[in-house]
């Protein structure tokens, strides 16, 4: 079949049947083949472009092959660097669901890279804009010029010898951060690849995640995504990126390289750099919903491919099912939704070689008709599927519908972003009421969420901050959110923070309140890297990053969301990395099993106990009292149950913990002599520093300033013959 231009000569074009699989833009090494499912569709036309601004195609070749659901098509003489796109045809009626419309030019929803961002135009809205009928009104402008395009991408590269570094997670220290906002402003960066996946991957980056002792870096959303019109039209943006339409495609806006699929090798190189350093890539991925939006959203791709085949309706089919609060939710239960799913995380991780994925709003993928349900087939799926189920794969579990907050309950083989250790721990520095039982609970693993289904403590995935709310600083120096930037009158974003400004708003030059709330941030750090469970830090909490108090910066694209080197509270970093290297040298922080509370063969001692302020163990009524602020714990170093990783036995060093959250100094008397004769004071966060101080005998009385964590080690004695 000879295909002829569309608007402008060009040689003909070989076309031959091709094949249904795989779906997307496949280059074999002699021409591509194009897959695109569209069950529902009357006809769809496959559009090739020459650059990214052309305002139309050169050549429109109608699609006659279709296999069962899908459409297909193979033309020889392509290469990658291909621009292109689709026009996809059938009823438009949306009240029955249906909203076809084949002047709009559409990505492919398997795109392994699109080539710009969207330009706002009334022309990508299926629908007049303006119209009393809204979008039962049928739109007959032509969107090519205003939509990016598809691109043809070289599968070939070389990885090297390059392997996923498959950290345990009871190993793991993940930091979340942002590509374009961590590197942004880096003065030891070269100014031209700031922001990038390049500066990711520069030396000052990983020499920088190496001395901190991060194991795994989660990137906020990489997948191509859009900029809300609104959002653009303000002179905003969106930053977070949680608005995708290319599941596939990394993000353009993040390539130093180019945008024909150098953002792919840029991507790959990224990773494999990382990896000759042992870091771990995790992606935060939306497969929740899509950046089209509700009825009213534009029609950019699935809406118009088979808009039924992807969304969830609502009984009247106009309208979408919103468990996103984003206007529309992707159907997960229908099977071309989970294969495009399943495809783009196995796309990611054999491609890509992506270390695992932290799922937003993973409790609508869990949705069947209207319940959560954590046996839903997303679920069977990925448990039985041979690559996915071997990545870190993480839940934030919940949605905003009903039933949706599901902290706890996602099946064997999934950790969480454990939201109940953030709001407890948050509660107990700043001095609310909260019950001890539940601050042990939350410091030992969270077992009254995990245990079950043969889950461990590393199924919590602990973390104070996370990029949706205040960072560490803010936590400490604002009672309220300050979202004014957002253009929303300080409407958007949680109010109910959990924070506390330690009696003044906003930045102080009160040394004494500077000094508290800097013993605050090392009160926070101290928590979440002696925890159970594995903990998350929110990059830039370790140099002290501010965004003035805005808890919810979506849509800042600026020095208010970016991290400021120049700023960086050095002492602060110095903490971190030493409390990081202490977790990483004692499995004591990072125990594989549950404390099991009973006494260790051969020792008489507990693998763990409580103690209140006077000496005395913790009776049952204590655990209950939601007035008590302070309590000690004793780790015992020769009581982890679990083997190393050739059988051997693991000892460590016995740890006592002592937490006081009151805001007076408190004295504390040690344990007796069994539990050790005599420790040595290893931090303290009333200072700045860590390292061996002074001693204590047991039974001994020592005090603890207010608001402050004193942490004492007794190392293992070894006799003569190296046996301890």
């Amino acid at each position: 079949m000879d295909v002829e231009p569309a608007t402008r000569p060009k040689n003909k074009l070989k076309a031959y049947p091709g094949s249904p699989f795989p779906l997307g833009a496949t280059w074999d090494g002699n021409g591509v083949n194009f897959a695109l499912y569209a069950d529902k569709a009357t006809s769809v036309e496959l559009c090739l472009f020459e650059t990214p601004n052309d305002e139309a195609e050169c050549a429109r070749i109608k699609l006659t092959e279709r296999s069962h659901q899908v459409w297909h098509i193979y033309i020889p003489s392509l290469k990658p660097g291909q621009l292109y796109g689709y026009r996809v045809d059938g009823p438009y009626e949306p009240q029955n669901g249906q909203r076809f419309n084949s002047n709009k030019l559409l990505l492919d929803p398997y795109a392994k890279a699109i080539a710009g961002k969207i330009e706002w135009n009334d022309s990508l809205f299926g629908y007049e804009i303006g119209n009393e009928e809204e979008d039962l009104s049928f739109s007959k402008l032509d969107s090519a010029a205003f939509l990016p395009k598809c691109v043809v991408v070289n599968p070939y590269f070389n990885w090297e010898d390059d392997r996923h570094p498959k950290i345990p997670y009871h190993k793991s220290i993940i930091f979340e951060t942002h590509v374009r906002g961590f590197t942004k402003l880096h003065p030891d960066i070269p100014e031209e690849i700031r922001g990038s996946y390049a500066a990711l991957a520069h030396p000052v980056t990983i020499d920088y995640l190496t001395k901190l002792g991060i194991t795994a870096i989660e990137l906020m959303p990489v997948h191509h995504f859009i900029a809300d019109r609104h959002l653009v039209e303000k002179g905003l943006t969106n930053y977070w990126g949680y608005n995708t339409i290319g599941f596939f495609a990394p993000e353009v806006r993040y390539s130093s390289s180019g945008v024909l699929g150098e953002q792919v090798t840029e991507f790959k190189d990224m990773v494999k750099e990382l990896h000759k350093a042992n870091i771990e890539v995790i992606l935060d991925v939306v497969y929740n919903h899509t950046a089209e939006g509700n009825q009213m959203g534009p029609t950019l791709c699935f809406r118009g491919v088979d808009n039924e085949s992807y969304y969830r309706l609502a009984e009247d089919k106009r309208y979408y099912m919103d468990y996103t609060g984003t206007g529309n939710t992707l159907n997960a239960n229908l099977p071309n939704v989970l294969r495009l799913m399943m495809d783009s995380l196995r796309y990611w991780i054999t491609e890509m070689h992506v270390d695992g994925f932290r799922f937003d709003l993973a409790s609508t993928l869990a949705r069947e008709l209207h319940e959560v349900n954590k046996l839903s087939a997303f679920f069977d799926i990925i448990h039985q599927d041979p690559i996915i189920s071997q990545v870190k794969l993480i839940a934030e579990p919940w949605d905003i519908g009903e039933g949706g907050y599901q902290v706890g309950k996602f099946p064997s083989g999934w950790a969480e972003w454990n939201g109940k250790y953030r709001d407890c721990m948050r509660d107990y520095w700043r001095g609310a009421d909260s019950v001890l039982g539940e601050f042990a609970q939350r410091l030992t693993g969270s077992s009254d969420l995990y245990e079950g289904d043969y889950r461990s403590p590393t199924a919590s995935i602990n973390f104070i901050t996370a990029h949706d709310g205040f960072t560490l600083n803010d936590l400490v120096s604002y009672n309220e959110k300050h979202n004014e930037a957002n253009g929303e009158d300080n409407n958007d974003g949680e109010s109910h923070n959990r924070s506390w400004n330690c009696g003044e708003e906003g930045p102080s030059k009160n040394q004494d309140i500077v000094a508290l709330r800097d013993q605050q941030r090392r009160n926070f750090l101290t928590t979440l890297f002696l925890s159970q469970g594995v903990p998350m830090l929110l990059a830039g909490d370790e140099i002290g990053r501010t965004q003035q108090g805005n808890n919810n910066a979506y849509c800042q694209d600026n020095e208010l969301s970016w991290t400021n080197w120049d700023n960086a509270d050095s002492q602060l970093l110095v903490f971190t990395r030493k409390l990081i290297a202490l977790r990483k040298e004692h499995p004591v922080f990072c125990r594989r099993r549950w404390f099991q509370g009973q006494p260790i063969k051969g020792v008489g001692l507990q693998d763990i106990a409580w103690f209140m302020p006077d000496g005395s163990e913790m009776s049952e009524e204590h655990w209950s009292n939601d007035l008590a602020k302070s309590l000690a714990v004793f780790l015992n170093g020769k009581g982890i149950h679990t083997p190393g990783p050739k059988g051997e036995q693991i000892l460590d060093d016995d740890f006592y913990l002592i937490f006081n959250a009151h805001h007076e100094a408190m004295e504390f008397k040690l344990p007796p002599t069994k539990y050790a004769p005599k420790w040595t004071r290893l931090l303290n966060t009333a200072e700045s520093n860590i390292g061996l101080g002074e001693e204590h005998e047991a039974e001994s009385v020592i005090k603890v300033e207010g608001r402050a964590i004193l942490l004492l080690q007794h190392p293992i004695v070894y006799d003569k013959s190296g046996k301890h």
